[in-house]
């Protein structure tokens, strides 16, 4: 199968993209990026990716923001998001898991940790009939 499956990494900080994108590119992985809060759920509705990673921080608006936009919209209450904070203390996580987040990763984060995440996240997806 050639169609690649599509992530939109919604983070500011250009060296966490860089690195993410390198690295889910490699793995065979279309990577498209957005770099604030604001507009961030209207770029998942345009781009509709397989797989959204999220940061917490971001300018405009807080990921916990868009996250609730995300899982409130029927169309969009499905998608697989990964959160991404440099701040991992267990009150967050388990917010983020509350919310509706599928996973959720402190940065600085590992290469194999990353692919996994994000692999595991597409694979049941793309099982279901």
């Amino acid at each position: 199968m050639t169609d690649r499956q599509h992530v939109l990494l919604i983070e500011d900080e250009p060296n966490i993209i860089e690195a993410i994108r390198f690295l889910l590119a490699r793995d065979g992985w279309h990577v498209s990026t957005h770099g604030e809060g604001r507009g961030a759920v209207e770029a998942v509705r345009q781009r509709a990716p397989d797989v959204v990673i999220l940061d917490v921080m971001l300018p405009d608006r807080s990921g916990y923001d868009i996250l609730s936009d995300l899982k409130s919209d029927p169309a969009l209450a499905r998608l697989p998001v990964l959160m991404l904070t440099a701040r991992g203390q267990s009150k967050e996580r388990e917010m983020a898991l509350r919310m509706g987040a599928d996973l959720f990763m402190t940065k600085p984060f590992s290469n194999a940790e990353m692919l996994e995440a994000v692999r595991g996240l597409v694979r049941p997806r793309s099982e279901t009939p």
